[in-house]
């Protein structure tokens, strides 16, 4: 069996970071969902993932890139799909909890956010918002950086 080179994951607050340092955002979310709530960030660009193996050389090896999604889970396995294609795994991380956890911080969307529905689990397993759990304030990326 070939060795795997697992994804690196960071949070919406670091991939934030990232944006402001350049890096470009994958969106792998349908049309129709992008349609409805888009991120709102300078360098973004949507490759549905059912369209994501026939276009994936779209997605630049020079750059930095956030893979995203609606929860995390769809943008994980494109991330991870990148790097079993030759593309460096220091370069391409995945963010976890995806447009759920973007919406929750607040952080600049375009479209209808008064329809959103939020469907996944927040931090520490709960659907409650982030500031009223105590472990948000010491969570980590792996890389050391402050999360949520």
């Amino acid at each position: 069996m070939k060795n795997q080179t697992l994804v690196k994951e960071i949070c919406p607050t670091t991939t934030q970071e990232w944006v402001k340092n350049g890096a470009l955002l994958v969106d792998v979310r349908e049309k129709d969902e992008v349609a409805q709530l888009a991120y709102d960030v300078p360098n973004i660009i949507n490759i549905p993932l059912s369209e994501f193996e026939e276009r994936y050389t779209e997605v630049p090896k020079d750059k930095k890139i956030v893979m995203v999604c609606k929860g995390g889970g769809r943008s994980l396995r494109a991330a991870g799909f990148l790097i079993n294609h030759g593309y460096d795994p220091e370069k391409v991380v995945n963010m976890k909890l995806g447009m759920d956890g973007w919406v929750e911080r607040g952080f600049p969307t375009k479209g209808d956010i008064s329809s959103y529905k939020r469907q996944s689990a927040g931090c520490c397993g709960t659907s409650s918002t982030l500031k009223q759990h105590s472990c948000c304030d010491n969570s980590f990326n792996s890389d050391g950086s402050k999360c949520c």
